[in-house]
């Protein structure tokens, strides 16, 4: 494989990944994320077809690349400029975003709705990998392939993509397939998530601020309720989602 070598800041692959970085409607736009670390390149290596280009510091050790990869090497002071870690780890990857595919709805899933904070995004699709839950995401939710997603899903972004639907969509295929729609909500017809069966169900989780919209509400076939301790107002949203996909595989 031939490396190629950049020592400028200005260079159009540059400008390119801080575009990538920045803008969700970039990434759109083009087809492509990034991501940052060398432990979520192995991952991607190992997984994800989608990847085309690896930027590394000179003389960093790397794993072995598809002759198809694009390598750039730069000066440690280079990649400090461009990466967005406080630590960086020494190379910086860009992929091609998945094919987008009809819309499908399986029983067991887990649809997350205006989860907003990366970090919890990808931690919930971390524990969804983990478990082999599929993820459905409404409009309003964070980017899957935002770098801080990327790095909290710990690589589980390359092995099982999130779908991304609008609310709408998601709720008329479960209706037309006979799939009952379970929403985690504080109300006094909510079930003991204890005792429900869902592992038939698509199951709806919210953000921890704004919890679930009311278009969800109004059209689940059961409303669910996490059992805790009276003074305790709510849960993060990945540990409710991590108790929801373990009780839905229980």
């Amino acid at each position: 494989m031939m490396e190629e070598h950049i020592t400028s800041r200005q260079n159009r692959l540059f400008q390119h990944l801080r575009k990538l970085q920045s803008s969700r409607a970039y990434r759109q736009e083009t087809g492509e994320f990034c991501a940052d670390g060398t432990k979520l390149l192995e991952e991607a290596i190992r997984w994800y077809p989608g990847l085309h280009t690896v930027i590394a510091c000179e003389g960093l050790s790397l794993p072995d690349l598809p002759d198809r990869v694009r390598l750039v090497r730069v000066p440690e002071s280079l990649m400090q400029a461009v990466s967005t870690m406080k630590a960086p780890q020494g190379a910086i990857f860009l992929c091609g975003m998945p094919e987008e595919q009809p819309l499908t709805v399986e029983p067991g899933s887990l649809i997350l709705d205006g989860i907003q904070d990366p970090g919890n995004l990808g931690t919930i699709l971390r524990t969804a990998d983990a478990l082999n839950v599929p993820v459905l995401l409404t409009d309003g939710c964070a980017d899957p392939y935002n770098e801080k997603t990327v790095r909290a899903s710990m690589g589980a972004v390359f092995r099982t993509q999130p779908r991304q639907a609008k609310a709408e969509e998601i709720l008329s295929y479960c209706a037309a397939h006979q799939i009952p729609v379970a929403a985690t909500a504080l109300s006094s017809r909510s079930e003991d998530i204890r005792t429900a069966k869902l592992s038939a169900c698509a199951v709806v989780i919210g953000s921890e601020g704004q919890g679930i919209r009311e278009l969800f509400l109004e059209r689940s076939d059961k409303l669910l309720i996490i059992p805790m301790q009276e003074r305790c107002e709510s849960l993060n949203a990945a540990v409710a989602a991590t108790i929801v996909m373990w009780e839905m595989r229980r």
